[in-house]
């Protein structure tokens, strides 16, 4: 396996959820409906993975943040579920897995990405 790109996003929790409240229709464009039901310093960290994400992939134009959630594993590790532009994007640059770190403490919420072939 070879690193095919790597993402890192920072997010200040307040100031995130100071733009839910200036922008409604934010929450509806970025997450997806099972990420909706988080608190905000969960969905704070899902942006910044959605960010970091982005980042690795080659920030392209055109990918809709609805194609991709995280979701967690069984035993809590957090990993994206992609389809649609995000999942062509990761297809087309031979992506086979992807590995992804979330955090959140002192006002921050933080995520990495790896992007793997």
């Amino acid at each position: 396996m070879a690193v095919v790109g790597v993402g890192i996003d920072v997010v200040e929790i307040e100031r995130f959820e100071l733009a839910l409240e200036r922008s409604p229709g934010f929450l509806e464009r970025v997450f997806t409906p099972a990420e909706r039901e988080l608190g905000h310093a969960s969905l704070a960290a899902r942006w910044a993975a959605k960010e970091a994400l982005a980042k690795a992939l080659g920030a392209p134009s055109g990918m809709s943040w609805q194609d991709c959630q995280v979701v967690r594993e069984l035993n809590g590790r957090p990993v994206f579920e992609m389809w649609g532009t995000v999942g062509e994007r990761a297809a087309a640059l031979g992506i086979a897995s992807v590995h992804l770190s979330l955090t959140h403490d002192a006002g921050l919420a933080s995520a990495v990405v790896v992007a793997e072939s």
